[in-house]
């Protein structure tokens, strides 16, 4: 049974409180991103583009094996193991499907799944973050060409480097976009371009690497109802225009020349909100756009920072959980980088959309983010790979015992940082020497 074969039953014997795999990747959406990027399918092959659509995925679940190995799991092989084509054919077939079927893939399933996951809301509006993550390809001189490497006094040093930054919503660590480029190109220009896939009565958290007044009045004006909040830059000048509570005010930033002959539509002035608090004794400024005290309490807002950090573990879910801590991407040619890359987006969206499921079928309010995702993966892996070989009969079965599973996922609730964060000392490679130049 090929496994296209196998979520097709399961579509047809899963119960409602059940869906499949197939309602999370459905042949119809891959159809529907061949349409809108015209990748044309016309001719019937031993390796059609939909089986090297399971393959890229594949190559994000099955991360530390072969290739040849992948095409095994991925059921793009008879039983009996001999390939359909030669190794090579696999690369020249992953060339014709290319990287916009698979970045239009993802954007097709990330509406999808959030329409369907009913995101908790913080007073009306959806919980978002921005962040930026760096992901080194294959040293070869078309990355190194088409992305670069980081530089410094000696020249350029190391692996080529792709800059990606994140739109996620932070309840279920879905992303919701991502742009790309190299490794030289500023993140808060790549962030720039996500304004428009955030949605509206949303509230964004960005770092203070994204401090911006551009960007930030860009964000606002993108839509209905955009708010977004970030910490004070350190030595920012602001004119107090009012007071709204104890350590709550309105204040009103300038912006420079510069800035308003970047950003255009930038004003020259910006009335923002300024919330302090104290955290161990330090005191924490944030800003925000949210100016209405009365809907949006400063004690509440105040707390709402602390959850940015959802975005850097959804991030080293990808890298460390299911990417195993590999390196460097595997492609060695930049379209395939952005396609790998594309491919792991949308299998981490996946096996999130998976996990609000599972979270769907647990008595008791559970996020999905208060699950296990390395627990989801293996979850996920020991369903992939059995359901190939499985029994039409048996298939409900399975998916009734991987729901049962979630349970077994549930996380203990996070302790309370002890200690402040701070920058460990590199340890030096070379022994020390206390006594140099000193003569015994």
């Amino acid at each position: 049974m090929e496994l296209s074969q196998a979520l097709g039953i399961i579509n047809l014997t899963a119960p409602d409180e059940v869906q499949s795999l197939a309602d999370l990747l459905s042949p119809d959406l891959i159809q529907q991103a061949f349409s809108l990027t015209d990748t044309v399918t016309l001719r019937k092959r031993k390796l059609p583009l939909e089986s090297m659509v399971w393959l890229v995925i594949g190559m994000a679940i099955f991360n530390n094996k072969p290739m040849s190995h992948i095409v095994n799991l991925m059921d793009i092989v008879d039983r009996t193991g001999r390939s359909f084509t030669a190794p090579s054919s696999v690369i020249a077939r992953r060339k014709t499907l290319g990287e916009d079927a698979i970045r239009v893939l993802f954007d097709i399933t990330q509406q999808h799944w959030h329409a369907e996951a009913k995101h908790p809301l913080w007073h009306g509006l959806t919980l978002n973050a921005v962040d930026g993550v760096v992901w080194h390809t294959q040293d070869t001189p078309e990355n190194a060409e088409a992305f670069g490497k980081a530089s410094n006094q000696h020249g350029e040093r190391g692996y080529p480097q792709v800059r990606m930054v994140c739109l996620m919503e932070l309840s279920s660590h879905l992303l919701r976009a991502s742009v790309m480029d190299s490794y030289n190109v500023n993140e808060m220009r790549l962030a720039a371009q996500l304004a428009d896939s955030a949605p509206d009565n949303s509230i964004t958290l960005f770092d203070k690497g994204f401090y911006s007044l551009g960007l930030l009045h860009d964000w606002h004006n993108a839509g209905e109802n955009r708010h977004w909040l970030t910490p004070l830059k350190k030595n920012t000048q602001y004119e107090v225009v009012c007071k709204l509570g104890k350590q709550d005010e309105l204040i009103r930033l300038k912006t420079s020349p510069q800035a308003r002959k970047q950003w255009e539509g930038l004003p020259e002035e910006m009335t923002v909100r300024l919330i302090r608090r104290k955290v161990n004794g330090v005191e924490r400024q944030v800003l925000t756009s949210m100016t209405d005290a009365m809907r949006y309490p400063a004690a509440s807002v105040a707390e709402l920072y602390k959850h940015r950090w959802e975005i850097e573990l959804g991030y080293r879910e990808t890298k460390q959980f299911l990417l195993g801590n590999r390196w460097a991407l595997r492609s060695k040619l930049p379209e395939l980088v952005r396609q790998e890359l594309w491919g792991i987006l949308l299998t981490y969206n996946l096996i999130r959309y998976q996990m609000i499921k599972m979270a769907f079928s647990l008595k008791g309010d559970y996020l999905p983010y208060q699950l296990s995702f390395s627990g989801a993966v293996s979850e996920i892996l020991r369903l992939l790979i059995g359901l190939p070989w499985a029994s039409a009969g048996a298939i409900p079965g399975h998916l009734k015992h991987f729901y049962s599973n979630a349970a077994m996922l549930k996380l203990p609730s996070r302790r309370e940082r002890e200690y402040t964060r701070e920058v460990r000392e590199k340890r030096s490679k070379y022994p020390l020497k206390n006594n140099a130049g000193h003569l015994k």
